[in-house]
């Protein structure tokens, strides 16, 4: 058991990053005691899960629950409190309600259906890169390709007009951001869910032939009874935030990456089929949600030695699961042929992992299978230190990239 930390000094979370690419050193720290206890905003306690291995058992357990109302659950800030309550989706539910409502949603997944979407997604791809070209450069790589690819793919997906993308985005941006007042991030989520709620509303009295999200949404689960109007509202909210914020910030972060490594730019150059792998390493390396595992013990439970009580909180830190060296060596070298790059958990694991990965998978594999051969003399514009980080944001990546070529 793990007596390394004592009630009365327990270091606060979350803990921010002194070294923009890594992960905060004390998670090296926490990885060797164990399971280890930290105080939140409120005065609470949660533990931290920090090891490859503790962080698979936790989030394959039976004994937490990712539901918010549980007693202990975790909250990161007193926006997330206020909010992650009001507004359920089946990310934050245990089965049977979490497999139901993830049902309705996997067939828009499946490997076909990626394969029927490749060939769009590497048109939009040579299309944003062509118009970054005919920008010229300096350009911002963010606003130019990594925010607007999976936007433009994802408002595709669902049905909603690419053209409300600033608003959303805007929205987007205060619910993650840490650092604003619960009201604010309250706000925001109640302007989506509205907008959402039109685009469903519109949809239930036309719904097409279903071959969005939305209007097959309609015609196969709210027309039938499976689930409501406002039920579907918060599934496509949760599925057109998760489905352009991640993927944005792991193409950005990246590229940046790739241009920090400039030896391993070469060697995806030389071939590009390495994009695959380099990809989950890129995952790896770049973890952007941090904070989104977490769990409140729903009985007592043992995992790395250390016994959790029912109604104790839990982070399961998969960005800290991704730089464990017990299996990933040198985890902060970026390294794009690393032979286990696939073990990462970048898109948690257990039931509750991403539903969307192999769409990410397909953006980010057609971004940088492209994006070097096109333009491979892709350099920073500015100094490293002047580049603009999401410090303050749930989902950590960049506000912008100025690069040249």
């Amino acid at each position: 058991m793990n007596t390394a930390t004592q009630e009365t000094d327990l270091p606060t979370f979350p803990i921010p990053r002194t070294d923009l690419l890594v992960p905060p050193a004390e998670y090296a720290k926490f990885r060797e005691q164990g399971p280890t206890k930290v105080r939140m905003w409120d005065g609470r306690d949660a533990w931290v899960f920090t090891r490859n291995a503790d962080v698979r058992e936790l989030l394959s357990s039976p004994h937490f629950s990712a539901d918010p109302t549980k007693p202990g659950y975790p909250f990161l800030t007193p926006a997330r409190a206020a909010t992650v309550k009001s507004y359920q989706t089946f990310i934050t539910m245990d089965p049977p309600d979490h497999t139901k409502f993830r049902r309705m949603l996997t067939k828009d997944f499946t490997v076909k259906r990626m394969e029927e979407l490749r060939p769009a997604i590497e048109k939009y791809v040579d299309g944003l890169i062509g118009d970054m070209i005919e920008h010229g450069p300096p350009c911002d790589l963010v606003k130019h390709l990594a925010l607007k690819l999976p936007v433009t793919v994802v408002s595709m997906l669902v049905g909603v007009p690419y053209d409300d993308h600033e608003r959303l985005v805007k929205w987007s941006n205060d619910r993650l951001d840490l650092s604003l007042p619960a009201e604010v991030s309250q706000q925001a989520y109640k302007h989506m869910a509205d907008y959402f709620d039109q685009v469903v509303q519109k949809k239930e009295k036309d719904p097409g032939d279903g071959s969005d999200m939305v209007g097959r949404l309609v015609l196969e689960q709210i027309r039938t009874g499976n689930c409501t109007r406002m039920d579907a509202v918060h599934m496509i909210l949760l599925l057109y935030f998760a489905g352009h914020e991640t993927t944005a910030n792991q193409i950005g972060m990246g590229v940046l990456n790739f241009l920090m490594n400039p030896e391993q730019c070469k060697k995806l150059q030389a071939n590009p089929e390495l994009a695959k792998n380099a990809v989950e390493e890129m995952l790896r390396l770049d973890t952007p949600t941090h904070y989104n595992a977490c769990r409140a013990a729903i009985a007592d439970v043992t995992i790395g030695g250390q016994l959790i009580r029912a109604g104790e909180g839990a982070y399961a830190l998969l960005i800290a699961a991704n730089f464990d060296p017990a299996v990933f060596p040198e985890p902060t070298k970026f390294d794009i042929e690393r032979a286990n790059a696939s073990a990462q958990m970048t898109f948690s694991y257990g039931l509750h992992q991403c539903i969307g990965q192999p769409l990410a998978r397909l953006e980010l594999q057609t971004v940088f299978k492209t994006l070097f051969q096109r333009l491979p003399n892709l350099e920073l514009a500015v100094p490293f230190d002047q580049i603009p980080f999401k410090r303050e944001m749930y989902v950590y990546g960049l506000n912008a990239l100025p690069v040249r070529w």
